[in-house]
């Protein structure tokens, strides 16, 4: 991406006013968050987007400044306090970070009154300027929509993987949402790149369950961790068992253990970025088509708090593919939005 493309971009995605406070947001390495290549290249890249911003705001009027704080080890664990508070006090915050902040930056943005809007961009590669970063936005933004109606009015989700197993997502009594790269005034909170609409399931929290009953989202949910597939037994919208005897599964079995929360089936997403590729990077591989998370939903829609949310994705070329899958609508109709692990862009028009 040449330079004014990328000048380009950012007035088009952020559109940075005079007078305006932008800040950037870098995690760090410490103990046993040990520091990669990968991240050591995401620094780089926040310092060159930081540089730029600086000459833009020459120009424009606007100030902009970097923090750095130690990772959370985590996506989506809280960030610093110290951190909140500054973000609190900026116009446009853009976090290029090893560990998601999103969890942390959605309040700030759904406040009353709030002067900010965020950007969070968790596992950002400098390479995505040559692919997911180049999408035409405004046709993203439409597929976005598209998506969040056809989500808003399911009711259930049945998928099935390419490990031959299926698992059943409740829909029901939640409200789709969807964002595709507008972060131009005060409230947005954006992933970039961005493209995707997504729906929590229905979890059956206590001020809900006397009316609509248990959660029906149950099934076999297969996971692949580093080529190392680890199935989640799913009953009431919770992992209520890991398969196996791998070392994994023993590592993950510890890890729900520690908290519960983490159990709770948290998200049906479904990217819609055209230019987005399949690498192994979660923040680009989510924007091609179909992912499911686990743990934290109250950010995205959902009643559940967690120290966490974890997205897994299943598009054509991931280690599990999600082969179908089809929405279920209150009169019985149905629609298969991902077929042959891809998303069929032809419903969305």
């Amino acid at each position: 991406m040449k330079q004014e493309e990328r000048i380009k971009m950012f007035n088009d995605v952020f559109a940075p006013k005079s007078g305006e406070k932008v800040l950037f947001l870098v995690d760090t390495p410490h103990g046993k968050n040990t520091d990669s290549q990968v991240w050591k290249d995401r620094r780089e890249m926040a310092q060159y987007w930081y540089k730029t911003f600086k000459e833009m705001g020459a120009e424009a009027g606007f100030s902009v400044d970097i923090l750095k704080y130690e990772a959370t080890g985590m996506h989506n664990a809280l960030i610093p306090q110290e951190i909140i508070d500054a973000v609190c006090k900026s116009n446009l915050v853009i976090a290029m970070t090893e560990y998601s902040a999103s969890s942390s930056l959605k309040p700030v943005c759904d406040v009353e009154g709030t002067i900010t809007r965020c950007a969070s961009m968790p596992l950002v590669e400098k390479r995505m300027e040559e692919t997911a970063f180049r999408a035409d936005y405004p046709d993203v933004q439409k597929h976005a929509i598209a998506i969040e109606r056809i989500l808003n009015d399911a009711v259930g989700a049945k998928i099935s993987f390419s490990t031959d197993d299926n698992l059943y997502i409740d829909l029901r009594n939640r409200v789709a949402e969807s964002e595709a790269g507008d972060c131009s005034k005060a409230g947005h909170l954006i992933n970039f790149p961005s493209g995707e609409g997504w729906k929590a399931p229905y979890e059956a929290a206590p001020d809900e369950i006397s009316e609509f009953g248990e959660s029906k989202t149950e099934g076999t949910w297969p996971v692949s961790y580093n080529g190392e597939l680890v199935k989640y037994g799913i009953k009431n919208n919770r992992i209520v068992e890991i398969i196996g005897n791998s070392k994994k599964a023993d590592e993950m079995r510890k890890f729900f253990e520690e908290n519960g929360t983490r159990r709770n089936i948290a998200e049906l997403g479904i990217g819609c970025n055209p230019k987005a590729v399949i690498t192994g990077n979660a923040l680009e591989d989510e924007k091609v088509g179909l992912h499911i998370a686990y743990g934290m939903s109250s950010h995205i829609g959902g009643k559940v708090k967690s120290d966490m949310h974890q997205d897994i994705c299943y598009s054509k070329g991931c280690p599990v593919e999600g082969t179908s899958l089809k929405l279920i609508y209150e009169d019985g109709s149905k629609i298969e939005l991902i077929q042959n692990a891809k998303l069929r862009y032809e419903l969305l028009k």
